[in-house]
C-alpha cells in the first residue's frame, strides 16, 4: 500500500446544473441539496486518497455566501488537506456560473471529515498526505487545529488537551 499521497491525487471535480426540483420557492438551490452534493464529491475525493470505503464523520460550518439560482451550473471541487490515522479532512470549494452571462461566483467553502473503513465498518489506516504547494501546506497546517476544535466541540477531547488551539490564544 502507498504510504503517502499528495492532495492533487485526490482532486475531484463535480459539475451539476440546477433544475426546478432542486430549488426552494425563491428559485434558488436548496441548502440541503447543496450539502448532499458536497458530501458526494467529498466522499469520492476521500476514496481516491484512501482506496477504501469512507463514511462521513463530520461537517464543519457551511455558510451560504451567495444564492445559487435555477439554471446555474454548480461546480464543486474537493481535495484532501490532511490525513490522520484513519480520517481525512477534505476541503470543498463551490462556485456557481451563469454561463450565458459569463458570470461566476464563489458560493461556499467547507471542511468535511471522512473515515476510511473496512468491509466490517471498522476504521482502517490511510496514506499520509504530502503537500506540494504553499496553499496545500497552509491547509495541512490548519487541519490539525480544525481537527482539535472538532474533537473538543464533540466532547471527544478536553480543551486543555487541544495543544494547537492553545497556541492560537497565547499572547
Amino acid at each position: 500500500m502507498i504510504k503517502t499521497k499528495t492532495p492533487s491525487e485526490s482532486l475531484t471535480t463535480m459539475t451539476e446544473m440546477i433544475f426546478p426540483n432542486d430549488t426552494n420557492t425563491l428559485g434558488n438551490l436548496m441548502g440541503g441539496n447543496l450539502m448532499r452534493l458536497m458530501d458526494v464529491v467529498g466522499a469520492i475525493c476521500a476514496q481516491k486518497h484512501s482506496n477504501r470505503i469512507v463514511v462521513t464523520a463530520s461537517v464543519d460550518n457551511v455558510s451560504f455566501k451567495e444564492p445559487i439560482p435555477l439554471g446555474s451550473v454548480v461546480t464543486l471541487q474537493a481535495k484532501v488537506t490532511r490525513a490522520f490515522s484513519s480520517s481525512m479532512e477534505v476541503v470543498i470549494d463551490v462556485w456557481a456560473e451563469n454561463i450565458p452571462a459569463q458570470e461566476r461566483v464563489t458560493t461556499n467553502k467547507a471542511f468535511f471529515t471522512f473515515v476510511a473503513v473496512d468491509q466490517s465498518g471498522r476504521p482502517i489506516d490511510v496514506p499520509q498526505t504530502i503537500t506540494e504547494t504553499d496553499e496545500e501546506k497552509e491547509l495541512y497546517d490548519g487541519a490539525l487545529r480544525r481537527r482539535q476544535l472538532r474533537l473538543v466541540l464533540a466532547g471527544r477531547m478536553k480543551p486543555e488537551e487541544a495543544v494547537e488551539l492553545r497556541t492560537l490564544f497565547e499572547v
